[in-house]
């Protein structure tokens, strides 16, 4: 199973406002220098994860993107669900979810696999937090940029 880049690209940017932000909103254009995104396509995965109640956002000169709950409370799993829809490596573990019929599923081996192999992976997202990536971003001496810090007030 291979993960788009909606999960990876949100993954990054939401510990990117953990890390960086300072518990202050991060705007979009430094988010997306930092992690070399498009701020277009951050945009569109913000929309999704700002829906879903894990970030917030605020306008104006002061504003930006902060986190909805604590980096604790941020599992990585939480992420992966709102961009890719799900963990389910194949559409028939959950054919109700997916809007998706097999002809074989009452007689499918393999599909008892496929939703073991979803669930260990929902299980592995589910216990790493952004809180988590920060560690080891720290650990790793990762250096940590505060633009709140480099702004002028007259």
């Amino acid at each position: 199973m291979r993960l788009s880049t909606k999960s990876r690209y949100g993954v990054r940017a939401v510990f990117d406002i953990a890390y960086h932000g300072g518990g202050e909103g991060v705007q979009i254009k430094d988010i997306a220098r930092r992690q070399e995104i498009s701020p277009r396509y951050l945009e569109q995965i913000f929309q999704k994860l700002r829906d879903a109640g894990i970030l917030v956002s605020k306008r104006g000169p002061l504003g930006g993107y902060s986190l909805a709950k604590s980096p604790e409370e941020i599992k990585l799993g939480d992420i992966i669900q709102v961009t890719e829809g799900g963990l389910d490596p194949v559409f028939c573990v959950h054919p109700e979810k997916s809007g998706k019929d097999c002809d074989r599923i009452a007689e499918c081996v393999t599909r008892l696999i496929w939703k073991e192999a979803g669930e260990k992976l929902e299980d592995f997202f589910c216990s790493i937090t952004i809180q988590d990536l920060c560690e080891r971003a720290e650990l790793l001496g990762v250096q940590k940029e505060y633009s709140r810090d480099l702004l002028y007030y007259i």
